[in-house]
């Protein structure tokens, strides 16, 4: 072949080329980040409601994997299994202590006003209780007018009505993971995909784990209130070690709600006492803390306690009370998303 018929040399790129492509790749994808603050922004009332219904499809999707192993079952049916095991667990406790926790529930409530009076009583008979009382104001704790209660109604029954949502998208979701999952990879530029359905695989592993080690967690702030409380001799113990089992799953607010809950019911039956059962929630939070976390953390998600906390107050003020309660959960997706498409995508490609 003569010089005259070969093919011309490839045309290099002029130089300015290369730097732009390297720009454009983090400009995409911050672009993509903030559509997503965007959308989060206009519709903060219905993300967490979708958050949650992942949580509960990665709850029942971690339960139906081993129930499908041992059993050899599709995993539809692994879940519909799961689904259904939930419902006979949550039945068999309704069944045996439900009127008993009716009752102590409405007890709560009963005894609230009087406990916040106690409090207040012995808080006048001391300096610091009566500048508390001075910065609280002199409005009456026990008058309620009657729009507040409607709202109050209102907003319970908005609540209901969301969680039961929340569990039956779970449940869709559960069913069939994958298509949802490739549905929402589809609408992410071609070049980006891989990546991000990675991330997301990535994302619901480490949910996963982090509600196992939570759920521990959780198992054992309540068990331990209850013991403790009961062996101090505290009225409502079951009632109140639940309630600081379930707000356990809320960073750093969660135990403080349930712990003055606690002192605020042991004040009607004196200072010593609500003294001892802060002592015992205290207590309960170091070792829950420092000896059980870490031994957890081992083959769960690690949270640290200071992101937990930013977390809370980051997302309670994006979505209200609904992002305080899914803070962690919400701080562990992001913490993969952020490693698995900045990290590893940006910085280190």
């Amino acid at each position: 072949m003569t010089a005259l018929s070969a093919p011309p040399p490839p045309s290099s790129p002029p130089p300015l080329v290369a730097p732009v492509r390297g720009y454009l790749r983090p400009m995409v994808l911050f672009s993509f980040l903030g559509v997503l603050l965007l959308l989060a922004f206009r519709l903060s009332d219905l993300l967490p409601l979708l958050f949650g219904a992942v949580i509960v499809a990665v709850a029942l999707h971690a339960l139906a994997a081993p129930l499908g192993q041992f059993l050899r079952l599709s995993p539809r049916v692994a879940v519909g299994a799961a689904v259904a095991l939930v419902m006979v667990v949550v039945a068999l406790v309704v069944w045996l202590i439900g009127d008993r926790l009716v009752t102590q529930l409405d007890d709560l409530g009963q005894k609230l006003p009087a406990a916040l009076n106690a409090l207040v009583r012995w808080a006048r008979g001391h300096t610091l209780g009566v500048t508390l009382l001075k910065m609280w104001g002199n409005a009456d704790a026990g008058d309620l007018p009657l729009a507040s209660v409607a709202i109050a109604a209102t907003q319970a029954l908005s609540a209901v009505g969301g969680i039961g949502l929340m569990l039956v998208v779970g449940v869709y979701i559960a069913a069939d993971p994958v298509l949802y999952s490739e549905g929402l990879v589809r609408l992410i530029p071609l070049a980006y995909r891989e990546r991000v359905s990675e991330a997301m695989r990535a994302s619901g592993y480490a949910l996963s784990r982090w509600l196992m080690g939570q759920g521990i967690s959780m198992l054992f702030v309540g068990l331990s209130t209850t013991v403790g409380l009961a062996l101090l001799g505290m009225p409502l113990a079951p009632t109140l070690g639940l309630l600081a089992g379930a707000l356990a799953f809320i960073p750093f607010f969660g135990p403080i709600a349930s712990g003055v809950l606690a002192v605020l019911i042991a004040f009607m039956e004196g200072p010593t006492l609500a003294l001892s059962v802060a002592g015992l929630c205290v207590a309960i939070q170091v070792i829950e803390g420092n000896l059980l976390m870490p031994l957890v953390q081992r083959w769960a998600v690690e949270l640290p306690p200071v992101l937990g906390i930013t977390a809370a107050i980051i997302f309670g003020l994006l979505f209200g009370l609904p992002g305080v309660i899914l803070a962690s959960p919400l701080m562990v997706v992001a913490m993969v998303l952020v490693r698995k498409l900045y990290v590893e995508g940006v910085l280190e490609a």
